[in-house]
C-alpha cells in the first residue's frame, strides 16, 4: 500500500514534468531554433527575425545588439528591429546586402541539405555578408573555408528553398 504522502509527490512530480515540457513549447529561443518551415527564420512567438537583433549593427559595430521596439520594419514576412533609424534605412535599402544570407539559415547544415535555423549569436560577417549558424563549430567550419561551404550551401539552397513556406 502507497502512503497518501508518497502519492501526492508522485502526482506533483507528474504536474512538475507536464509545466516543465509546456514551459519548452513556449519558450521563443525553442521556438526560434524549431523554425525551419519559413524562407526566412522567425520566431512564431514573436515574429521578429534574428531574435530582434539588428542586422545592421552586424556590420557597422562588428557585435550583435538588439534593436528596438520603437525601430522595426517588415521585410520578407519578418518584423526586423533596429538599433537606430539610419541603420533602418540602411536596411530597408539594402535588405539582400544587411540581412542574414539564406535567409537566416545554417549555410553548413544547407550544405549538408538539412535546413537548421541560425543562432544570431553564432555569426560571422564574410565576403561583406551576413551568415548565421545553428552552433559555433559551424561557424568556425566555415571561417576555415568559406568559399567551399558556400558553394555546396548554394548548390543545395534552390531546392532547399522550395521546401519551405513563403
Amino acid at each position: 500500500m502507497i502512503a497518501p504522502w508518497a502519492r501526492l509527490l508522485a502526482s506533483l512530480g507528474w504536474v512538475s514534468l507536464a509545466a516543465a515540457g509546456l514551459g519548452l513549447l513556449a519558450c521563443p529561443e525553442v521556438a526560434a531554433e524549431a523554425s525551419t518551415t519559413e524562407r526566412v527564420v522567425v520566431n512564431h512567438s514573436s515574429g521578429l527575425a534574428i531574435e530582434g537583433f539588428d542586422p545592421v549593427a552586424y556590420f557597422t559595430d562588428g557585435r550583435p545588439m538588439l534593436g528596438l521596439p520603437d525601430l522595426e520594419a517588415s521585410q520578407a514576412g519578418a518584423v526586423w528591429r533596429f538599433r537606430n533609424a539610419s541603420n533602418r534605412d540602411a536596411f530597408v535599402a539594402h535588405p539582400d546586402i544587411y540581412g542574414p544570407q539564406f535567409g537566416g539559415y545554417d549555410p553548413i547544415d544547407l550544405a549538408r541539405g538539412v535546413a537548421f535555423a541560425g543562432n544570431p549569436r553564432f555569426w560571422l560577417v564574410s565576403g561583406e555578408r551576413l551568415y548565421l549558424f545553428g552552433r559555433e563549430q559551424n561557424r568556425d567550419a566555415f571561417a576555415a573555408d568559406p568559399v567551399a561551404a558556400l558553394r555546396e550551401a548554394r548548390q543545395r539552397w534552390p531546392e532547399l528553398e522550395q521546401t519551405l513556406a513563403q
